[in-house]
């Protein structure tokens, strides 16, 4: 039977692959986005399609749609995109998310909200287990985000307890791919924007902070299988495998251009040390293993970027 999908932030990096997977297996798909940091070109393939239809719109303001699934992407997940307005990024992740869950009671759709590890802030468990509750900076310049996610998914089960709403909750860890913004200053876009203008490539400290880069095609994936799975979550999608910051320059630096420098700058305030997941309810729950290695992930990655990279270098300004 074919399904009614709301996607909010579906034009964005994760939302429109999020949104092909949809599409391409016959079910209708509403894409909601206010093209802060998603762009139409994500999703302009669809544009005209009979199951597809778009729709600008802020998440913190309510919206009336009949709907049997929603996917909560809505949100600036990168520091350069949600300390730009710190306030309206809090408001994005607690009054979309209200008015979100406030839709699926409505209408009594299910609803997956895209929580992030961010959670856990700079932790001290490692690897981070769900079970976690995190060490986060209430007052911190990242606070906007963690907290505006720890709040989102607050709301999601005291809707679950007090309404019956249908919630799933999905703990993204770092993620990476094609249509990722070639100016949201995380660390594999600016490796490889840097790498691709022949330009030092930047550390902060010394690079050896570690992270654990999952694949936007395998969390897309491990979506499905949570939304239509029995566990509610939280549950930690994410690629277990760590590397440092330095590790990943080498991997970018040596498919580009392996004369490039280094150079370092001091660690951003409140920035993680560590970050990787635990899987285990995943796997137990869903069956779910990321399956695309770092290299082959970055390879793909990197020649996403080169083409955009080509193609504005050579469009009229």
């Amino acid at each position: 039977m074919t399904q009614r999908h709301l996607v909010t932030g579906g034009a964005g990096f994760v939302g429109s692959h999020l949104v092909d997977r949809l599409m391409e297996r016959g079910d209708e798909v509403i894409c909601l986005d206010n093209y802060f940091t998603g762009r139409k070109d994500n999703i302009r393939h669809w544009i005209g399609h009979p199951n597809f239809e778009l729709i600008r719109h802020d998440v913190t303001e309510p919206i009336k749609l009949e709907i049997d699934r929603i996917w909560h992407l809505a949100c600036p997940a990168s520091p350069v995109h949600y300390q730009f307005n710190p306030i309206k990024t809090a408001k994005t992740s607690f009054l979309g998310t209200y008015n979100m869950l406030g839709l699926a009671r409505r209408v009594g759709a299910r609803l997956l909200l895209a929580s992030t590890s961010e959670v856990y802030g700079d932790p001290e468990v490692h690897p981070q287990p769900e079970s976690y509750r995190g060490c986060v900076n209430t007052i911190g310049i990242r606070s906007c985000y963690d907290e505006g996610k720890r709040i989102a998914e607050t709301l999601c089960f005291d809707y679950q307890r007090m309404h019956g709403v249908e919630v799933r909750v999905a703990r993204i860890f770092n993620t990476y791919g094609p249509r990722m913004l070639e100016n949201d200053g995380r660390v594999v876009s600016n490796f490889i924007v840097q790498a691709l203008r022949g330009q030092p490539l930047t550390l902060y400290g010394e690079g050896t902070q570690t992270r654990s880069f999952c694949y936007v095609d395998d969390l897309v994936q491990g979506f499905l299988k949570l939304m239509e799975g029995e566990h509610t979550g939280p549950m930690n999608l994410g690629n277990p495998g760590e590397f440092t910051i330095r590790q990943l320059a080498e991997l970018v630096r040596e498919r580009i251009n392996p004369a490039l420098e280094f150079v370092f700058e001091p660690l951003p305030q409140d920035d993680p040390l560590q970050r990787q997941p635990v899987i285990a309810l995943a796997q137990q729950q869903l069956g779910w293993n990321p399956s695309v290695p770092l290299a082959a992930g970055l390879d793909r990655t990197i020649d996403d970027f080169r083409a955009r990279l080509t193609a504005a270098e050579r469009s009229p300004v």
